[in-house]
């Protein structure tokens, strides 16, 4: 798997110099690599259908053998043609090559990524190797790029922990569905069904439930249409046709299907968040990005079903958390909140703080457990300390064998802190406790942090930075909701404002 990675990305720096990007390059691999996997599988598209530039429909042989025994100028404009006969096809291929263009204006370098990829077999590739192929790919592109990728990855160790606490198990009944509604590259998804395939030891399942897999039982939806359409490659390596829906999740009223997993890390920040949604299923209006993004899951999740959500600590103490977070607990079981380490999603976005809500649909709250992966532990760091499975061991076994928070829980399943203060990272809250806080779940802290004194664990200047704005962002959002308050004449009642407007 490195090795391949390392050829792949090796040839990203020689296609730079030829005005290719980070994106635009694993873009251009996904359309390769499904074309080489479909020549593998046996997969017939040596006479696509297509409407020519006369409007005459003729047929075009977009077969990989085809395409790589071409070179020079012919293999350029040959490609773009394979590329706008497939986008007009319809299904998973009119889903994946729809709008795709051509990166490439050197014949040389198309040739040679061609070569590299024909030199491996990738439905030989067992699941898991495909997809830290295509994760290291996407890190590398975060990384060195700065952007891009960064803003629809969330750390595979993360996603994993998420997925074994939930059980997502098709096998439940004949209507099982998960949903990730800001899907990104398909993460979520992809480890649900990997989490399934272990738990039926490689896939041994009647061919009846192979087919719903397949394609009736995952489900998303991305804003952009390059994560999207990552999302439809990954999954496709795996066997799967899932359904992902390109369009705005807070936006746009979502159809009447509802689902029984919903697992999704929502973009942060505020960016495109200028506006309240007009959606008559959002109780509290607001135009912060995250809690509608809860608010919706709160509408797409059936009665009795699951999420788990990750959401930046200015969710749990903005203006109004706190009158969506009364919902969720009047609606569903808010039964967990694991507060994750400083350093999580290193390197893509180090200085977020970041928290992961989980709850079930369909019943109140009467107890809140809180998991404290953070206080007095170590930042993460790329090189020092990464993220490894160790950071979610304890928590997991805290959490326990029922994916809607109904293990029989103790603080004394959970290590003490080493701060002068003590106390179990694992503690119980009941909801009385909550309405005390007004609902803000930030609130919740038990444990002393002994760090804050020592200047030698302080975060690199850029990550306080980033802090510091979301801090500011939030502040800022508050404050324009008092002075709102104020232009209607002071009717409704004062909002609470947080340390950070203060």
């Amino acid at each position: 798997m490195t090795d391949v990675v390392q050829k792949l990305w090796g040839f990203c720096h020689t296609l730079r110099h030829d005005g290719i990007d980070y994106g635009d390059y694993i873009e251009q691999i996904t359309y390769l690599l499904f074309l080489k996997m479909a020549d593998e599988r046996g997969i017939d598209l040596g006479a696509v259908p297509m409407k020519a530039l006369n409007h005459k429909t003729i047929e075009l042989d977009c077969s990989w053998p085809t395409l790589v025994a071409k070179s020079g100028t012919e293999l350029t404009n040959y490609y773009i043609e394979v590329l706008r006969a497939l986008g007009q096809q319809r299904g998973i291929l009119g889903d994946i090559f729809s709008g795709s263009q051509s990166r490439f204006s050197n014949p040389v370098n198309l040739k040679k990524l061609l070569a590299t990829i024909d030199q491996t077999e990738w439905t030989a590739l067992d699941v898991s190797v495909k997809a830290e192929t295509f994760e290291g790919l996407l890190e590398k592109a975060a990384s060195e790029g700065k952007k891009g990728a960064g803003q629809y990855f969330t750390p595979r160790l993360l996603i994993r922990s998420i997925v074994h606490c939930m059980k997502p198990d098709p096998r439940t009944h004949k209507e099982f569905t998960v949903c990730d509604p800001a899907c990104g590259t398909g993460e979520f998804l992809v480890t649900s069904y990997e989490w399934l395939l272990g738990e039926t030891r490689g896939g041994a399942v009647d061919r009846t439930l192979a087919k719903r897999l397949r394609d009736e039982t995952y489900f998303g939806q991305d804003l952009v249409p390059r994560p999207r359409r990552l999302a439809l490659m990954n999954l496709y390596l795996h066997g799967l046709e899932p359904r992902i829906a390109l369009g705005d999740s807070i936006y746009e009223v979502p159809d009447s299907r509802r689902y029984d997993v919903v697992l999704t890390n929502p973009p942060f920040g505020t960016k495109g968040a200028n506006q309240v949604p007009e959606r008559e299923d959002f109780v509290i209006a607001t135009s912060n990005k995250q809690l509608n993004f809860l608010q919706h899951v709160l509408t797409i999740l059936k009665p009795g079903g699951r999420a788990a959500v990750v959401v930046p600590d200015n969710c749990l103490f903005a203006d109004q958390a706190g009158e969506v977070f009364k919902i969720i607990t009047e609606d569903c079981n808010l039964h967990t909140v694991l507060r994750l380490s400083n350093g999580t999603f290193t390197p893509y976005s180090p200085g977020t703080k970041t928290n992961v809500v989980f709850f079930t649909k369909g019943y109140p709250t009467e107890t809140v457990w809180i998991y404290d992966a953070r206080t007095n532990v170590p930042r993460i760091t790329k090189k020092d300390r990464p993220l490894t499975a160790e950071h979610f061991g304890e928590f997991e076994r805290c959490y326990g064998d029922d994916p809607n928070g109904g293990f029989k829980r103790k603080e004394s399943d959970s290590s003490k802190d080493k701060g002068w203060l003590g106390g179990h990272r694992w503690k119980r809250f009941h909801i009385s406790e909550v309405q005390q806080r007004d609902f803000k779940i930030d609130n919740l802290k038990w444990l002393k942090d002994t760090s804050l004194g020592d200047g030698a664990e302080l975060p690199p200047p850029d990550e306080l930075a980033t802090e510091a704005i979301g801090q500011l962002e939030s502040a800022v959002e508050e404050l324009n909701a008092i002075i709102s308050l104020l232009e209607n004449g002071g009717s409704e009642a004062k909002p609470a404002v947080s340390d950070a407007a203060q």
